[in-house]
């Protein structure tokens, strides 16, 4: 066999075997590696990387080393699950860089950080002040998570005491030009539905490169023509607009007429109306 072909044949079926591999170890690997994890994938890529080279090796031997560096991980992985020590172990705890305000500089000493390095991950987070961080830890993945000081968090309904509409993922409706079905029925929608909305906008569904329907069943749309303009939903924002016209009406008509029972009826529907206002206000600004 020449040996640019058995190089193609080692490659692809390495190829196969590393991409099965890698998809049972999970998703983890491809995210946030810890020790064991990173001394793991360099050892297969460094096994790949020889054997479909080096064409004196054996082809076998290079399945075997990769099933030994499949299992031994996996294993791990399952100890790891079931056991806090055997993870404390082989994915180390995370170091505190700063607590309760303070930077610890022995636990910086301990991971070989200067503060030109603590500043710098601060700075990832958007910090550029030390002062301004409560907590900050090193995780064993390497990367610096911080919480700033209360004074620094950004202000949250929870807190203003507001309690905010509840809503669910958007569906994406179109795509490429081509309508989804299962998003549009997730969304218990149709292609009538889409159809109408669609000439709203005076757009054709060719013409869409990507389509989503939020909670509220409002459909946004961005086209492969650029140049185009497409107008945003406005169909929540008219219905209270429109609520409160009627409510400022009724206000108006109890002040007009001097009938105490007309005026009473006015003011009473006008109440009414209000109340619905203060109850799908959230839902529709």
């Amino acid at each position: 066999m020449p040996g640019w072909l058995e190089v193609i044949i080692r490659s692809f079926s390495l190829l196969v075997v590393l991409f099965f591999i890698t998809k049972m170890l999970g998703k983890k690997q491809m995210s946030q590696l810890d020790i064991f994890q990173y001394i793991t994938g360099i050892v297969i890529g460094s096994i790949v990387a020889t054997h479909v080279t080096d064409l004196s090796t054996q082809f076998e031997y290079a399945i075997i080393a990769l099933m030994v560096w499949f299992f031994v991980p996996f294993g791990v992985e399952l100890l790891s699950l079931k056991s806090k020590r055997v993870r404390d172990f082989t994915q180390n705890k995370g170091t505190v860089f700063i607590q309760n305000g303070k930077i610890m500089e022995d636990n910086l000493k301990k991971e070989r950080f200067t503060t030109d390095d603590l500043l710098e991950e601060l700075r990832d987070n958007n910090f550029f002040r030390a002062a301004d961080v409560e907590f900050a830890i090193l995780e064993p993945t390497g990367k610096l998570n911080v919480l700033p000081k209360k004074e620094n968090q950004p202000v949250t309904h929870k807190d203003l005491g507001l309690k905010p509409a509840p809503e669910k993922e958007p569906q994406t409706v179109i795509m490429d030009g081509k309508a989804l079905m299962e998003p549009l029925t997730n969304a218990s929608l149709n292609t009538n539905w889409l159809e109408t909305e669609l000439e709203k906008m005076n757009v054709s569904i060719e013409n869409v490169f990507l389509g989503q329907v939020n909670s509220s069943g409002e459909l946004t749309v961005d086209l492969f023509d650029d140049m185009i303009n497409v107008p945003t939903p406005s169909e929540r924002p008219l219905l209270l607009a429109s609520m409160k016209k009627c409510q400022a009406d009724l206000e108006l008509f109890a002040l007009s007429t001097q009938n105490q029972q007309v005026k009473a009826m006015y003011e009473k529907n006008s109440q009414r109306m209000t109340e619905a206002i203060n109850a799908v206000e959230k839902y529709l600004q």
